[in-house]
């Protein structure tokens, strides 16, 4: 009977308990207290039937008033089924790391030979091996899956990043869509009235025929225009349906009616940049790639000249009863292959994740920089047509009204007077909208907050920084 058994196998047995007793926080843990802290918003892991019959319920709930962009965001974060999708990766990357701290079972071997004379006694052989050299490296593959764990949960909480200020930029856009609605609406009465008084005005022989389709015309493509604005309305609803995950009845909801104001230096240009390095969730994903793929080459580069490492004690019993008793020893010979091409591979990645993390740092002081501009741009937009021309209309359709009255002007340039305030009143919002659209985007490059203080030392296993 020959037995084999690992040496110190009371050892690696508590080494085994000890690994298999250690628990993680849930690793979504962090995720969810980034979002707060970015966004001031709640994300929910729907693992179960229940909890995402509760999660529709507040949903609705919170879809019986009419949506802010702030409220639209906390739908999405709790309802879209592509994030839900996107917390798997968590999910799969805990399995990883379960996988990866978890002692390999040991091989259980046993063979019977029988032998041609009955007489003779049956030969009866066993083994139990156990995998010696993974057990040596469990400390080693649990810090890289630990750096993947955390590297997924970057990516998750950029995930939830992107999903705010894309929702958030859908419901400025549908605000000022419906807000441009109501100006054409109120323009197309304009033109209606105007062309009700230029056809008496022709049929009486004042003007002109010329005159008369012009002004056909401009009513026309009022109706027209006010026509694809509803189609532009219908796509944007559709669009922030799908951004919160709604159908059926629960897309029968509403937005604020208006785009808010602009604020006059509501923010600070200054370190943007560096301020973008150091939240970017993304870039600090990066990093934690880059880092788990160095600990990777160095475990490939540690363990390359063992193959397999098997160590314990044989026992034979020989069939006229005497023990033998010894240690054995099982390693591969690194004579043909040395683990060369996984070295090379691992090296190669390591290059291949520390280029990507640099130019993912070049875009992002990029990006803050473009749009940084954009912002200021259209905030001191927004803030000409509130303070100066839409006042200046304004005043100018005042004076021709009161010169309408006086009967020095006629009904034509009182209409046209009209409609240049329409326009620029129209212009205002177009320009609400941009800022706000931008400032969205501009929140996502630079991490979630324009506001937030840099921080070197990071408290949880989501890092501020890269």
């Amino acid at each position: 009977m020959r037995v084999k058994t690992n040496l110190g196998a009371a050892i690696v047995l508590l080494f085994g308990v000890l690994i298999g007793q250690a628990r993680d926080r849930d690793g979504f843990t962090p995720v969810q207290q980034a979002a707060h802290e970015r966004s001031r918003s709640t994300v929910a892991w729907l693992r179960d039937q229940q909890a995402r019959q509760q999660t529709l319920e507040d949903v609705r709930k919170r879809l019986r008033a009419p949506l802010s962009p702030a409220t639209a965001a906390q739908i999405a974060l709790l309802n879209n089924q592509g994030l839900q999708a996107t917390f798997e990766e968590i999910g799969l990357a805990q399995a990883d790391l379960m996988e990866a701290r978890t002692v390999p079972n040991p091989r259980l071997d046993i063979s019977a030979r029988f032998p041609s004379n009955p007489v003779d006694v049956t030969d009866l052989s066993g083994a139990i091996a156990q995998d010696f050299l993974s057990i040596l490296m469990i400390p080693l593959k649990t810090r890289v899956a630990k750096d993947q764990l955390a590297a997924a949960q970057l990516r998750v909480a950029n995930e939830v990043t992107r999903l705010v200020a894309e929702t958030k930029s859908a419901v400025y856009e549908l605000q000022a869509a419906q807000e441009i609605l109501g100006r054409l609406r109120i323009e197309q009465a304009a033109q209606a009235t105007s062309l009700d008084l230029v056809q008496r005005l022709h049929q009486a022989g004042n003007i002109t025929d010329l005159r008369l389709i012009q002004q056909q015309a401009e009513y026309s493509a009022s109706r027209l225009e006010i026509a694809q604005q509803e189609e532009e309305i219908r796509a944007l609803k559709e669009k922030l349906n799908r951004l919160m995950g709604l159908w059926g009845a629960d897309t029968d909801w509403k937005v604020e009616s208006k785009v808010p104001d602009v604020a006059k230096d509501d923010f600070s240009a200054h370190r943007l940049e560096t301020l973008a390095i150091t939240q970017r969730y993304d870039l600090a994903g990066a990093k934690a790639e880059l880092e788990g793929r160095l600990r990777a080459a160095g475990l490939i580069k540690s363990f390359r000249w063992i193959g397999a490492l098997d160590f314990g004690i044989q026992s034979e019993r020989e069939p006229e009863g005497e023990t033998i008793t010894g240690p054995s020893l099982s390693i591969d010979l690194p004579i043909f292959n040395q683990n060369q091409a996984n070295v090379a591979r691992g090296e190669a990645r390591l290059r291949q994740a520390y280029d990507n993390f640099e130019r993912e740092a070049v875009e992002i002081r990029s990006e803050v920089r473009e749009l940084c501009d954009k912002v200021i741009s259209r905030r001191d937009i927004a803030q000409f047509y509130k303070d100066d021309l839409v006042p200046i209309r304004i005043q100018a359709r005042d004076q021709m009204q009161l010169q309408y009255n006086a009967m020095t002007v006629g009904p034509l340039e009182l209409f046209t007077a009209r409609q240049q305030e329409i326009a620029s009143e129209r212009a205002y919002i177009e320009a609400k909208r941009d800022y706000w659209v931008n400032r969205s985007e501009l929140e996502q490059t630079v991490g979630g907050s324009l506001y937030r203080r840099t921080q070197t030392v990071s408290k949880g296993p989501i890092s501020n920084q890269p």
